[in-house]
């Protein structure tokens, strides 16, 4: 016959993964003629949450290298981005579901540059981002407990020695 006993733990109660992908547009001080290289940098964000959706709120850096002046010169412009996305969970316990669970967010594929084109003197951009979400609760876990259980081994005394005793000989 056996006892139970509940143990009351952290759990992940809703998890998912989306692809992110979206057209951004800047304009350079100079007028482009060639796009030499683009990157994304800083990528930050954060997570809350609303209901079963989580809200993503974050921001990058987007640097495009160009070259102007009939490709007799270069420069690099920078332009702060910010972004909000929507993710819809599948919850494995709606009752579980509070305003105190713990939502993390992780970059699962950083935002790269998938396509640029240079259009009436502004820069396009398409970017792709995969974020992953996870929502926190706590959980129960029953466990069976044995009434049977192995008795506790005797701890013998180690007998006195005398250190002296030797000395004496």
């Amino acid at each position: 016959m056996s006892n139970y006993k509940e143990i009351v733990t952290k759990t992940v109660i809703g998890k998912g993964r989306k692809t992110f992908k979206k057209e951004y547009s800047l304009t350079p001080e100079n007028t482009p003629n060639t796009v030499l290289g683009c990157w994304v940098i800083n990528h930050t964000f954060s997570g809350t949450n609303n209901q079963n959706e989580v809200l993503v709120h974050g921001s990058f850096d987007v640097n495009v290298w160009y070259s102007y002046d009939h490709d007799s010169k270069t420069a690099v412009t920078t332009r702060n981005f910010t972004y909000e996305e929507t993710m819809r969970l599948r919850i494995k316990d709606v009752s579980s579901l509070t305003d105190d669970n713990e939502i993390i967010v992780r970059s699962l594929k950083q935002p790269t540059v998938q396509d640029v084109k240079i259009k009436n003197n502004d820069v396009y951009l398409n970017i792709e981002k995969e974020l992953g979400v996870e929502i926190v609760g706590e959980g129960k876990v029953k466990i069976a407990i044995e009434e049977d259980e192995l008795p506790w081994d005797d701890i013998l005394e180690e007998p006195d020695i005398e250190e002296d005793y030797l000395k004496d000989k």
